[in-house]
């Protein structure tokens, strides 16, 4: 079993992760996502990088196949809205919902496939993680499921960076994000919100 040094779940294309690559260059760094165009360019940009793992699979509360909702690649330049392409999500309506007057999406733009999911703790079990110093977790909405699975008296984990804005639904906080925020407290947590996205939480 290792001490990783930054995991990162929801890693996209990893363009916007490159200063953490850095700092924990001497450290193993693990990096999930199962957007196919985007782990084409997430495998091309760490290539350099020799301590970071990938996984293809999705997180979720239980290890099962199932389905995965992306906006597709052509989709993503027609509608001119790069962050289209970080919205993958296991419930399609998540994607949807997203649609505004500047952002058409409909659902002919959406692809769907069936991919392996994970849970925490058998991700963590096949990579041998037992520590972590930095764990940032942006799925578009299944935060909560990956947080609430977490047991934290069997990983120690010193920070983690989550998004919470789609906790209770797309744009919505309500009880899932209180539920959240109660166990990291529970489990001697700061919490601080970034900002109007994302917490970090802090171990005491």
């Amino acid at each position: 079993m290792s001490n990783f040094g930054l995991v990162v779940i929801g890693a996209h294309s990893g363009v916007w992760l490159k200063s953490l690559f850095d700092e924990y260059q001497n450290q193993n760094i693990l990096l999930v996502e199962p957007v196919p165009y985007n782990i084409a360019l997430l495998k091309e940009n760490t290539a350099k990088y020799k301590n970071i793992n990938i996984e293809t699979s999705a997180v979720s509360e239980n290890n099962e196949i199932k389905k995965f909702y992306y906006v597709k690649s052509d989709a993503v330049k027609r509608l001119g809205k790069h962050w289209a392409s970080g919205i993958g999500s296991f419930n399609k309506q998540h994607i949807l919902n997203h649609k505004y007057k500047r952002f058409k999406v409909s659902d002919s733009d959406i692809e769907q496939i069936d991919i392996q999911y994970l849970s925490f703790s058998n991700l963590m079990e096949k990579y041998s993680v037992s520590s972590i110093d930095l764990l940032q977790i942006d799925v578009e909405g299944a935060e909560f499921d990956i947080l609430n699975s977490i047991n934290f008296e069997k990983i120690e984990i010193k920070k983690i960076i989550f998004e919470f804005k789609h906790f209770d639904g797309t744009f919505e906080e309500g009880p899932k994000l209180k539920s959240i925020k109660e166990k990291l407290i529970k489990f001697n947590y700061q919490l601080k919100e970034i900002d109007k996205e994302n917490i970090l939480a802090e171990k005491k």
